[in-house]
């Protein structure tokens, strides 16, 4: 399974957002752009996602741009996948009733790639952009604490 350019990307900038400005100094796509070489018309894409989600807000006038919404340590970053449209699902026929095989039914590796899709998925929740930013999953803590099912350490 592969997460898309959309989904790396709208974590890319974000924990760009997160260390340049946190909550406190506005950042703008043109800055963010340029130093993770994503382009402009994208991220303004991206962003409206992100801001009709409640991740970012976006700041008017001179000194204009956005600024994350919450703490850096509150925001998993699945919730940044799922704000630009990605799902976290390894399976092809999606997790609903019916199946990807002929007749509806579900191939013999169904329950395989579904478990994988939901410890995808827990595995970013319990990231946070803090955790991004901070360093701390080069050194497993926060792989660590999700396989104890506990948040990651802030």
């Amino acid at each position: 399974m592969r997460l898309s350019t959309k989904g790396r990307y709208a974590v890319m900038a974000m924990a760009d957002l997160a260390k340049r400005g946190g909550g406190e100094r506005a950042v703008t796509l043109a800055d963010i752009a340029q130093r993770q070489d994503i382009s402009l018309p994208y991220l303004e894409q991206l962003f409206a996602r992100l801001r009709r989600s409640g991740l970012v807000k976006s700041v008017r006038g001179p000194g204009g741009g956005y600024r994350l919404a919450r703490a850096a340590a509150q925001t998993p970053v699945a919730e940044i996948v799922t704000a630009v449209d990605e799902p976290l699902e390894a399976v092809r026929c999606g997790s609903g009733p019916a199946g990807c095989m002929p007749g509806g039914a579900r191939c013999l590796t169904h329950d395989l790639w579904d478990d994988l899709g939901r410890h995808i998925h827990d595995y970013l929740a319990s990231v946070t952009l803090e955790d991004v930013i901070s360093g701390r999953l080069g050194r497993g803590q926060a792989r660590e604490a999700a396989s104890q099912g506990a948040p990651a350490a802030a």
